[in-house]
């Protein structure tokens, strides 16, 4: 089928919300994973050099716990000639708490006014302060120890400051990079996700377009399937939907054409010989008579028809229902047998009936008058499409639990690819015998609620099989 050129369609909803939400999630799991390394590589390298400062300020500050307040200053001076470090600045403090000797960048007699100088000289503790200098501005860390005179008085504090430019910048610099990372990964994830929500909102698109267009009635309609997964499916399933709803208009316009034709031929017969024995024109009892059982017949045909359609209508709308009761499968055939027999004798058609086991009944639980209803259907299409035979079977047996009626019928048989169909409402396939296609779908309905099953098959050497099984009874 030729597939239509149909607009595409975006859905904005979808798409939205699938970025949105994948986005947001991927977003703040960067930011998250960015702010823990920032504040691991901060508290990795603060701790470092608080320990080593640390360290080195009370080891440096015991060398001059010997020390008088006289011999401090001098053993402070020649400390600060002798200290090699350009990126760490030593101070010896006074008991005042002012600037003594530095290695650079303080003028002696300062007062840094930090809380680690205060802490090292009235508390007697090794302090670290991290901050601004109150001087320079500059981020700094400063450990200040106690030189205590013999465990006595302090005379005065060893102070180690260095600056946390370097390391800020450090901790900057890869966090800037960890950064850039992130922007690229969630770059990656963004046209990913664009790149796989196009992926599904395109075909569903099509699909959505199709289903319109499918109800706009364009029955039939087919999407082009470009994907094996779920996609695919749903496409194969608007498809199939199409196509049957297509095969079923086909098939009710079918119906509606047979009906009327159906509904006509009798009307017209019953019509044509009424208006004919009105007027008075026969005067020949016989043909008086002719014309009477045409009318009754073509009467019975038609109510037959009314009757099925009632059937067909019950059962779409939920009014279909059994009265079951306990009976004998055996005496509700044998009763649609008796009934047909001499009917389809005068047809020119031998109806043979054979019992397995005359002397024993089937017993099952059943609505005889749906039951009786079936057998006739299955003998009336018989002799329709299997008459030219000449010769209709009937046989019953009980096998394994279960009832079996077969009928069969020495016609033409149904065509190989027509089997499948036949007990679809309204199908009446190549058949041109008369009726209104919806017998077999009504036996079927009324076997299956019986919880047994009706199967139509091609026998053996010609003609066709109607194989009804229904379940014993307990």
């Amino acid at each position: 089928m030729a597939k239509q050129n149909r607009p595409k369609i975006s859905i904005h909803g979808i798409r939205r919300r699938w970025l949105v939400n994948s986005m947001s999630v991927v977003t703040m799991i960067l930011i998250a994973v960015l702010v823990i390394l920032a504040v691991t590589l901060r508290s990795f390298y603060y701790s470092s050099m608080t320990e080593n400062l640390s360290s080195e300020a009370s080891k440096t500050a015991a060398e001059f716990n010997q020390y008088t307040r006289t011999a401090y200053r001098t053993a402070a001076q020649a400390a600060v000639a002798e200290f090699e470090y350009s990126n760490l600045e030593i101070q010896f403090i006074e008991q005042s708490g002012a600037v003594l000797y530095t290695s650079y960048g303080v003028t002696s007699g300062t007062i840094p006014g930090t809380p680690d100088v205060t802490e090292a000289i009235e508390g007697r503790l090794t302090t670290v302060w991290t901050g601004r200098d109150p001087q320079t501005g500059e981020r700094i860390m400063a450990v200040s120890a106690p030189v205590i005179y013999q465990g006595n008085y302090v005379v005065g504090a060893v102070r180690l400051v260095t600056s946390m430019v370097e390391v800020d910048y450090q901790i900057m610099l890869v966090v800037g990079a960890s950064a850039l990372i992130a922007m690229a990964i969630l770059a990656l994830v963004y046209f990913s996700n664009l790149y796989f929500v196009r992926s599904i909102v395109e075909p569903l698109a099509s699909i959505n377009e199709t289903a319109r267009l499918i109800s706009d009635g364009s029955y039939g309609i087919q999407i082009d399937k470009k994907f094996d997964d779920e996609i695919g499916e749903l496409t194969d399933t608007i498809n199939n939907m199409s196509m049957k709803i297509r095969q079923a208009e086909t098939t009710q316009s079918e119906f509606i054409s047979s009906v009327s034709h159906e509904l006509r031929t009798p009307l017209t017969a019953i019509t044509g010989w009424a208006e004919t024995l009105q007027s008075g024109e026969l005067k020949n009892k016989l043909d008086v008579q002719k014309g009477m059982d045409i009318i009754v017949s073509e009467a019975h045909r038609l109510t037959a028809m009314v009757e099925e359609l009632l059937e067909f209508s019950r059962m779409e709308d939920g009014r279909f229902t059994l009265a079951v009761e306990p009976l004998d499968l055996k005496a509700e055939l044998e009763d649609a047998v008796y009934t047909y027999r001499e009917f389809f004798r005068k047809e020119g058609i031998v109806l043979e009936y054979i019992d397995s086991d005359e002397d024993s009944e089937i017993s099952i639980v059943g609505d005889p008058h749906r039951l009786r209803q079936v057998f006739c259907n299955l003998l009336d299409n018989a002799a329709k499409h299997g008459g030219t035979g000449e010769r209709i079977d009937v046989t019953i047996s009980e096998e394994y639990g279960w009832g079996i009626v077969k009928i069969r019928d020495y016609g033409a048989g149904i065509p190989v690819e027509e089997l499948p169909h036949v007990k679809y409402k309204f199908y009446k396939g190549s058949s041109k015998a008369r009726g209104s296609g919806i017998g077999l779908a009504v036996s079927d309905e009324i076997i299956t609620r019986h919880e047994g099953a009706l199967e139509i098959e091609n026998a053996d050497g010609g003609g066709c099989v109607a194989i009804i099984k229904l379940p014993l009874e307990a």
